[in-house]
C-alpha cells in the first residue's frame, strides 16, 4: 500500500530540537511492513506563508499521489477540518490520526478532530471510552514502541561507558531532579535540548542508552504522568530503564523484572545507588527487558494493528461520496484571511505579550491566550479555516 504520512520530521517543526519522534519511528516501520511512505511535512511553519498555502499544498499531494491511506500527526490546527471532509468524502483513502498527550489534549484537539478522519487512535485506554461518548466510535488503543532498527542486545555493566544517563528536554521539573541527584553524589551524562550538552542526533540516542549502566526517564507532563516511546525505546536499545511510574505501565512490563520503577526523589537516588553496586542483578533486568521489547513492543507490531484498523472503519463508513477538487477548499481559503479587526487584536495582544513575557516568548503567549479562549468557546470552529488561532498567528 502507499501510505501518505503528515506530520513533522523535526520535534515541534525546528530543526534544532533533532528529528521527532514520530517522523523516526513510524515512517522505517512502514517501509519496513513493504509499504511505499510518502512524507508530507506539516509542522515546519518556514515551508508555508499560512495555513492556507499548506492545506492546498495537501490536498494537491493527495490527488497527485493517491494514497491508499493519510497517515497523520496534528500538533494542534494546521490540518483544516475541511480538508479532512474533502479527503474523507472522496473515499481515495482510509485517513487515521494518531493522537498525542490525549491525557489533556483529547479535551483541547483531539475531540474535535475525531469525526474527521475514518479512525483515531490513543494511548491513553481511559480516553477510549471519551471518544465513544462524544460521538466518535472508531478509535483504537494502541502505544508507542521501540523502532526494530534500534534493537540491539544489552552490554554488561562493565561494558557501558556512561554510569546514569538521560535523553531529553531540559524542560518541567527535570533540571531540578537531576540537580537533587549531584547534589548527592549523582553525576548524570544529559543530552537534549536545554541541556549543556545540547541536542544528539537521533541515530546516537539508542547508542547512549546502550552504553549507560542504567538509563533515566521521567514521566511528567502537563497532567499526569504518562506512557512515552522512551519506555520502550530504553529497553529495545540494550539498556537499563529506571522510569518514574505512569499508569499501565505494568501492562507492557514487570516491574524488577524486565525494567525498574520509581515513585519519588528518594527512591529514585536510591535505586539508582543499589544498581550501580549490583551489576548482576542489573544485567539480569536489561536481558529480559530487551527481549520483551523485540518480541511485543517494535513499531511494526503497532503499525499493522492501526493499518488494518482504518482500512476496516473507511469500509465501514456509510458517507456520501464526493468527487474530489482541490477547489472545493476556495470558500475555506476564503474564510481563512484574517482582516482588519483580527490583525489589530493580534498586535495588541503581542504587544502586551512582548512586554511581560519578552520579544521571544511575547508572541507565542499571545498565540497559545487565543488559542485557549478558542477551544473552549468556539469548539470545533478553531480546527476549521476560519478559527481565530491558525488566521492569526500561521507563523506560530
Amino acid at each position: 500500500m502507499k501510505i501518505l504520512c503528515v506530520l513533522g520530521k523535526y520535534q515541534y517543526g525546528d530543526p534544532d530540537r533533532g528529528l521527532g519522534t514520530e517522523y523516526a519511528a513510524f515512517i522505517p516501520a512502514l517501509k519496513n511492513l513493504g509499504h511505499e511512505v510518502v512524507h508530507f511535512e506539516s509542522w515546519d511553519r518556514n515551508l508555508y506563508p499560512d495555513f492556507a498555502r499548506l492545506n492546498k499544498a495537501l490536498l494537491l499531494t493527495i490527488k497527485k499521489e493517491k494514497p491508499d491511506i493519510l497517515f497523520t500527526v496534528q500538533m494542534h490546527y494546521e490540518i483544516w477540518i475541511e480538508t479532512l471532509k474533502i479527503i474523507k468524502d472522496s473515499g481515495i483513502c482510509a485517513t487515521v490520526s494518531w493522537t498525542t498527550d490525549d491525557s489533556w489534549k483529547y479535551r483541547e484537539v483531539s475531540r474535535f478532530i475525531g469525526n474527521s478522519y475514518h479512525a483515531m487512535t490513543t494511548t491513553y485506554p481511559d480516553k477510549v471510552m471519551y471518544y465513544k461518548k462524544d460521538g466518535i466510535p472508531n478509535v483504537l488503543f494502541t502505544h508507542w514502541a521501540a523502532a526494530s532498527d534500534t534493537l540491539a542486545e544489552p552490554l554488561k555493566s562493565e561494558d557501558c561507558k556512561y554510569q546514569v544517563s538521560f535523553v531529553g528536554a531540559a524542560h518541567g521539573n527535570r533540571k531540578k531532579r537531576i540537580e537533587y541527584l549531584k547534589k548527592n553524589g549523582i553525576e548524570v551524562d544529559c543530552f537534549g535540548f536545554g541541556w549543556p550538552a545540547g541536542s544528539i542526533p537521533a541515530h546516537d540516542i539508542p547508542v547512549v542508552m546502550r552504553n549507560s549502566i542504567i538509563s533515566l526517564n521521567f514521566s511528567n507532563s502537563k497532567g499526569e504522568n504518562q506512557l512515552k516511546a522512551r519506555t520502550f525505546e530504553v529497553p529495545g536499545a540494550g539498556g537499563f530503564l529506571l522510569t518514574e511510574y505512569a499508569k499501565g505501565l505494568e501492562d507492557y512490563y514487570l516491574k524488577g523484572q524486565e525494567i525498574e520503577v520509581f515513585y519519588d526523589d528518594t527512591e529514585l537516588m536510591d535505586k539508582i545507588i543499589y544498581y550501580l553496586k549490583n551489576p548482576g542483578k542489573r544485567d539480569e533486568i536489561a536481558a529480559k527487558g530487551y527481549e520483551k521489547t523485540r518480541h511485543r513492543h517494535t513499531y511494526e507490531n503497532r503499525m499493522k494493528d492501526i493499518l488494518s484498523f482504518s482500512m476496516e472503519c473507511q469500509k465501514k463508513w456509510n458517507g456520501k461520496k464526493q468527487s474530489f477538487s482541490e477547489a472545493s477548499l476556495d470558500d475555506a481559503i476564503q474564510a481563512h484571511e484574517p482582516g482588519r479587526v483580527l490583525n489589530l487584536i493580534k498586535k495588541i495582544l503581542v504587544f502586551f505579550g512582548v512586554f511581560i513575557f519578552g520579544k521571544k516568548r511575547g508572541p507565542r503567549a499571545a498565540r497559545r491566550l487565543v488559542f485557549e479562549l478558542s477551544w473552549r468557546f468556539c469548539g470545533k470552529k478553531t480546527f476549521s479555516a476560519s478559527g481565530w488561532p491558525g488566521r492569526m498567528f500561521p507563523e506560530q
